[in-house]
């Protein structure tokens, strides 16, 4: 007698308890693994936070500010960051926001203070990230209170990176701004109601201290742009100190309400102690 058919009559006997058991919830399906991909924890933050911020209850954004930077980052020593800030009646006013890179050697990349109505609603900047790591923004609102948003950005390498130009050639254009001005969004707004958006262009090495001479294989010391300043007419835009996370020729675009007319003005100041000033019109422009 050939027994193989009462196998084969078997195992489709076998087959079909299986699929039954699966479909009725006889045979548990074992939970789906989660993706490499995952974003794993911080427990830098957790070390970090009482050093920034002491013991301040830190509250979860709730979209008073958002972030968004890409997850794998083209270029680690230049990776966007945009910030946006809801400028909606039931909204505090946002009067500071601190800007983190939780892996990188000096975490604290920059804060920026705003005038009390300069009505800010979009910030944009370029940062070097050392390692796989959470980028935070934390603003504090005028009644105090602290709220973080956070992104994890997947970039290394960034704060040793070479620098795109020589030190001859950054230092022959050390200190020169461009201000770009683009055309308001809505026409026929009031004048003190008009979200006006600039870009602001310094040029500066913006060396981290971490950068090797490729030539000389010494460290290039430290050298960046530590104080910012914008104001329009009498009015403060903003301030912003900054430290080595900020990218070679810092980069600033923001939107705030612009009175039309009235000069822009920016000073600036680096670690070793040098000033630049410029000011520009506040109509659009081009580059």
């Amino acid at each position: 007698m050939n027994p193989q058919p009462h196998r084969t009559r078997k195992l489709r006997e076998c087959l079909s308890l299986a699929l039954f058991a699966v479909l009725f919830g006889a045979v548990p399906i074992p939970p789906l693994q989660a993706e490499e991909t995952s974003v794993p924890e911080s427990a830098t933050w957790s070390g970090l936070k009482p050093d920034v911020f002491g013991d301040r209850t830190i509250e979860a954004a709730h979209e008073i500010v958002t972030i968004e930077a890409p997850k794998r980052a083209e270029d680690a020593a230049i990776v966007p960051v945009d910030l946006h800030f809801n400028s909606g009646e039931a909204a505090a006013r946002i009067k500071a926001v601190t800007l983190i890179v939780d892996e990188n050697p000096s975490p604290v990349a920059a804060v920026f203070k705003f005038g009390p109505d300069a009505g800010v609603t979009h910030l944009a900047t370029r940062l070097r990230v050392n390692a796989y790591s959470y980028v935070r923004a934390i603003a504090e609102t005028e009644d105090g209170r602290l709220h973080m948003t956070q992104t994890f950005v997947k970039a290394s390498g960034g704060c040793s990176a070479p620098a795109m130009k020589n030190q001859e050639e950054a230092m022959a254009s050390l200190g020169k701004m461009k201000l770009r001005v683009f055309p308001p969004k809505a026409s026929g707004t009031e004048a003190m109601n008009r979200a006006t958006e600039m870009q602001l262009m310094i040029r500066h090495p913006n060396n981290s201290g971490l950068q090797m001479d490729q030539l000389t294989r010494y460290y290039i010391p430290a050298h960046f742009v530590q104080g910012l300043t914008i104001s329009q007419g009498k009015r403060l835009i903003m301030t912003m100190e900054g430290g080595i996370s900020i990218s070679e020729d810092p980069n600033f675009r923001f939107e705030f309400n612009s009175n039309p007319g009235e000069e822009i003005r920016v000073e600036a100041i680096d670690t070793e102690g040098m000033k630049f000033e410029k000011q520009w019109p506040s109509e659009p422009s081009a580059l």
